[in-house]
């Protein structure tokens, strides 16, 4: 599907050009292309790739965050789309969302925001360097039956697994459901803090919070 768009696309998040990026994003839209899968396979693939390349030193900091910029322009173009798309469906259940204590990297999580919210999941996102009292409120606050800690960094992590805490502590489980995810996470980190899940990105992760609440409609 529209093949050459999608690695223009990529190739606009990895070149750092967010004018290009945007451009390619009205152009889907005006080509009522399918928008979760131009992020899917357009913009996300370029955001990994360039975590990639980071992450075995091809790439230096200036440049993803660039790269960022780049993916932050196309979903300002994309993500009132989506929403308007997600606003003609049953809301589904409500998700709470931030980055874990210390870490301020928000591109996945508000990726995974954003396509919450298309398929229909009410989504409260309380930002980054969010602290286990910020989630705990919030989840009290809207009665939300998932939440969901990003870290992009492992000194970061351990703010996960003090959500987690936090949530037994204050008896919110397992009415609620905590997932994890975020470039330094793992399947293995997830189950050592009992997550109830890990998603390895935004598209798993739609796909986990919908079996969680599927299961707990049923339980």
């Amino acid at each position: 599907m529209h093949d050459e768009l999608l690695r223009a696309m990529q190739q606009s998040v990895i070149d750092g050009a967010p004018t290009t990026a945007a451009q390619l994003a009205h152009e889907a839209i005006a080509k009522q292309l399918d928008l979760l899968h131009v992020i899917t396979h357009g913009y996300a693939s370029g955001i990994s790739f360039a975590g990639e390349q980071y992450g075995c030193g091809a790439m230096f900091l200036p440049d993803l965050l660039a790269c960022a910029e780049a993916m932050k322009a196309a979903m300002s173009v994309l993500e009132p789309e989506l929403r308007k798309q997600g606003t003609h469906r049953e809301t589904l259940g409500r998700v709470v969302l931030g980055t874990a204590k210390g870490d301020i990297h928000d591109i996945g999580k508000n990726l995974v925001a954003t396509i919450l919210a298309a398929n229909g999941f009410e989504v409260f996102d309380i930002g980054t360097s969010a602290s286990p009292e910020a989630f705990i409120h919030k989840v009290r606050e809207v009665d939300a039956q998932i939440i969901g800690v990003s870290a992009l960094l492992t000194t970061t992590m351990a703010g996960q697994k003090s959500v987690i805490e936090a949530l037994d502590r204050e008896g919110l489980r397992p009415k609620v459901k905590a997932i994890v995810g975020g470039a330094a996470v793992t399947r293995k980190w997830a189950e050592e803090i009992h997550a109830d899940g890990y998603a390895r990105n935004a598209m798993d992760a739609l796909e986990l919070v919908r079996s969680l609440v599927a299961r707990a409609a049923t339980a």
